[in-house]
């Protein structure tokens, strides 16, 4: 047959190059779109171009390789799994994307993958299926499989070829977390086989197609049995004792099920079923493995687990485009931050603005002792970086060189933004901004750190209200993904534009909310921990009412959570909460008796538990609470009850915040519950989980809770609303 000299998919994603030698190259390119992502047409349309090539037999070698600059396969398009409605349907999909990767195996010829950029999900399982993968030795290669994140698995036979390819135990570390990796640790787990520049990887992996055809024309065959074993080193040797080994196969996914449980508490499906379709390929063969695969990939895809966490993903990706204002302008460049203030929350800004943004910043502390201890912060942040191989040495000097220290003003004059982070007293933060307005610039922006003192009361005084805004962190900052910008009437929309862009440069996910005491996050954290703390005055026990919220999906329990906080900050904020909206918002006076003892939580270690000693990992409770609260703790069993009535609370009060304008939308609402909060993801924020229950659902179990606790369970207007159109339809 003579050679197909032109090749293109009928969508036009795919076409084909030609190389010398006889190397077609597969080039996926979506038309008009920023990123490959795999839609509902691939499988057919990907089959069929492969049948076609397959006629050609001038091809020696094929090269699969991307048209983007950035990305080989970001995955598969999330919008084809939302309109999946029963499982069946899933599993057909699943099917006809494994018989079109299957065509990669069984191809006539040696396949190749050439990854450059982000090669996830359903991309890497291409890549998996060819017989070589060169990766770009660059910052934008990553190779993941990110399905369990999204509550489902990989549905193109990534869970059979992976352990395979890479040992059991690396491939449920990437498909039981969805950690990206980048292509020197690939390399160094083998699951590519050269690491090049990006500029020739499409090169390299056209003479390793040709290479390998050179090997099966002249009959040369690989190695097995006793040859192959001569071959591998003593950690591969491990790897495929216990791939073969029964027992082996028994002790590896029984501790990873324990760990599992341990982490998600059953509340995540994925991850079980994950080691299920794993354990059924390497138990019973390939074909057991790839049915076992598209039955649970359709079976999850249904799920109200994966529905939500698809939920948070969109949202999260929306809010990355979202500038922070309906406007058109534009944020403003920002090349140098000034933080007033070295402790934990000053000193963890500085370190995301110097390391994340790439920014210059300026700390400024009265104390040299604080800014000493500051600088000491930021070292030991980006030293954890460095630790794990995420920086080299040299890249961690040039970033701490971006940042400089003061106990005066002096450089304040030329920064884009000042941060205040400083403990919550309004005189001092008004103080802190007449001496930055004094400072004449008119062009810096002044944000406050505060996580429950009004805006509006720290700009009172302010010569220009207008570049005057909150932007609330969340401890630790180089770790906690939320930045929750806070605006005023008055604050300037290129300002609110400007915070949001310097937020996202410092890696987090942001949101936009009204002004107000508690703005969105501290306010539905009030009533949550609130509810905790009378749970415990009733008689139930300290470690089951931190054990329910845990149960329900909760990172920690609220009590654990108020100790980190501090019990004095709780309680000051509790009284500006409640000073705004009365008895909702009420905290048992009892806690008050805490602060008056000097039980103020981790931070003088002595809270509800005790920091003196750990028992198997686990901080035992500090007993003598009970005395100081005058309680006895009677109920020894974690309560669903509780747990209940704990989430509900949040949910009412978000409820609240969108009713009265303090947030912009339910997306955002559910984001900062999440992000900000660790409202357990698989209820998907909750806005998400008040529509999962049903208005009419959710008014009921909230005045059922009126009954018997009070005004507190008072719903939200925005609630009565919701059912009564309910009602109505």
């Amino acid at each position: 047959m003579t050679a197909l000299d032109v090749l293109v998919s009928a969508s036009g994603m795919l076409r084909l190059e030609r190389r010398p030698g006889g190397v077609a190259v597969v080039v996926f390119d979506a038309p008009g779109e920023s990123v490959n992502t795999l839609r509902e047409s691939f499988a057919d349309e990907f089959s069929a171009f492969l049948d076609e090539l397959a006629k050609d037999a001038s091809v020696r070698g094929v090269v699969l390789a991307s048209g983007k600059k950035d990305n080989f396969i970001a995955g598969a398009d999330i919008g084809m799994l939302e309109s999946v409605e029963v499982a069946e349907v899933g599993t057909g999909l699943s099917t006809l994307g494994q018989r079109a990767v299957e065509k990669i195996a069984s191809f006539r010829v040696p396949v190749v993958a050439a990854i450059a950029g982000s090669c996830l999900g359903g991309g890497l399982e291409i890549a998996l299926a060819a017989q070589g993968r060169v990766a770009a030795d660059d910052g934008r290669t990553k190779l993941g499989l990110p399905e369990v994140q999204l509550g489902i698995l990989p549905g193109m036979g990534g869970t059979q070829r992976l352990p395979r390819l890479v040992g059991l135990e690396a491939a449920l570390d990437l498909l039981l977390t969805g950690k990206q990796i980048d292509g020197r640790r690939a390399l160094r787990m083998k699951l590519v086989d050269d690491l090049v520049p990006a500029a020739i990887v499409v090169d390299v992996a056209a003479r390793h197609a040709l290479a390998l055809a050179a090997k099966a024309e002249s009959g040369e065959r690989g190695g097995a049995g006793a040859f192959l074993r001569h071959l591998l080193d003593a950690g591969e040797l491990r790897e495929l004792a216990v791939a073969e080994n029964p027992l082996g196969r028994m002790v590896v996914f029984d501790q990873a099920k324990r760990r599992l449980r341990e982490k998600t508490q059953g509340n995540y499906p994925a991850p079980e079923r994950i080691l299920e379709v794993v354990r059924a390929g390497l138990e019973r063969g390939t074909r057991a493995g790839l049915a076992e695969e598209a039955r649970a990939f359709g079976e999850l895809v249904v799920s109200a687990e994966s529905r939500a966490l698809r939920h948070v993903f969109s949202a999260q990706q929306a809010a990355k485009k979202d500038s922070g204002t309906q406007s058109a302008v534009t944020a403003r460049r920002v090349e140098r931050v000034g933080v007033l203030g070295s402790g934990l929350m000053g000193a963890g800004v500085a370190a995301v603005s110097v390391w994340q943004a790439g920014h210059f910043a300026r700390l400024k502390d009265v104390k040299p002792s604080s800014l000493t201890a500051g600088l000491a912060m930021v070292e030991k942040i980006l030293g954890a970086r460095v630790e794990r191989r995420q920086m080299s040495v040299r890249e961690k000097a040039e970033i701490q060189n971006r940042l400089t220290v003061t106990t005066d003003y002096v450089g304040f004059a030329n920064v884009d933004v000042v941060i205040e982070a400083v403990f919550e007293d309004l005189g001092l933060k008004q103080t802190m901004l007449a001496d930055v307005e004094a400072l004449g610039s008119n062009q810096t922006i002044f944000a406050s750190n505060t996580s429950s003192l009004p805006i509006a009361k720290i700009a009172e005084k302010a010569k220009h209200p207008e570049r005057v805004l909150g932007m609330h962190y969340f401890s630790p900052v180089d770790k906690m993904p939320l930045l929750e910008v806070i605006v005023t009437p008055k604050t300037a929309d290129w300002v609110t534009a400007t915070a949001v862009a310097l937020g996202k440069a410092q890696g987090k996910t942001v949101i936009v909310v009204g002004d107000g005491p508690g703005f969105y996050t501290t306010r539905i954290l009030g009533p949550y921990l609130n509810e905790a703390a009378f749970a415990l005055l009733e008689g139930h026990a300290i470690e089951n009412v931190d054990r329910a919220l845990v149960l329900r999906g909760f990172p920690v329990g609220p009590l654990a959570l108020l100790d980190e906080i501090g019990i004095d900050v709780g309680n000051k904020v509790s009284h500006t909460l409640e000073e705004a909206f009365g008895k909702r918002m009420r905290a048992p006076r009892e806690f008050a008796r805490l602060v008056e003892l000097g039980r103020l939580g981790r931070k003088v270690k002595k809270g509800f538990y005790d920091y003196q000693e750990t028992h198997k990992g686990k901080r035992p409770v500090d007993a003598s609470v009970y005395d100081d609260l005058r309680v006895t703790p009677r109920i020894t069993e974690p309560s669903t009850e509780v747990a209940e009535r704990c989430l509900l609370l949040m949910v009412n009060e978000a409820l609240h915040c969108l009713g009265e304008g303090i947030l912009r939308s339910e997306r955002d609402g559910d984001i900062g519950a999440i992000f900000g909060l660790g409202f357990p993801p698989f209820l998907g924020g909750p806005f998400h989980y008040a529509r999962a229950l049903g208005a009419a659902n959710l008014l009921a179990r909230l005045q059922a809770f009126e009954k018997k606790y009070g005004e507190r369970f008072r719903p939200a207007p925005l609630l009565f609303e919701r059912a009564s159109a309910t009602g109505k339809d």
